[in-house]
């Protein structure tokens, strides 16, 4: 049993966010907050409140236990650009843009689903 949750429209640049991403990507559930709650960056905060949704759909909607969870898939995949305009020298105009994400996390408990 596999649940997931995704984080669309996420403030922060795809490349910075994949970096935290890398560290957690295969442990289990209890491991990978703990990396997460020490790590200080803007994408560990946000990575964590995706982790922690993708669990409580696994607990609350299939009935599996938190401790048997692990990160089975992450990525991040870029979002829309949202592009603005900012005063530069000599009466010219720089481009400013700002990069947004999407945020998956899968997490499953390696149980195969038996069939009658």
């Amino acid at each position: 049993m596999e649940t997931y949750s995704i984080h669309k429209g996420a403030q922060i640049a795809p490349l910075k966010a994949r970096m935290t991403l890398d560290l957690i990507r295969g442990k289990s559930v209890s491991q990978a907050e703990a990396i997460l709650l020490t790590t200080n960056t803007k994408a560990s905060r946000l990575i964590i409140k995706v982790l922690n949704s993708a669990v409580a759909n696994a607990v609350n909607n299939f009935g599996a236990k938190k401790e048997d969870l692990v990160i089975k898939e992450t990525y991040i995949s870029e979002g829309r650009t949202l592009k603005r305009r900012k005063a530069a020298s000599h009466s010219r105009v720089a481009k400013n843009y700002h990069r947004t994400s999407h945020i998956y996390v899968c997490v499953t408990d390696n149980m195969e689903k038996k069939e009658d």
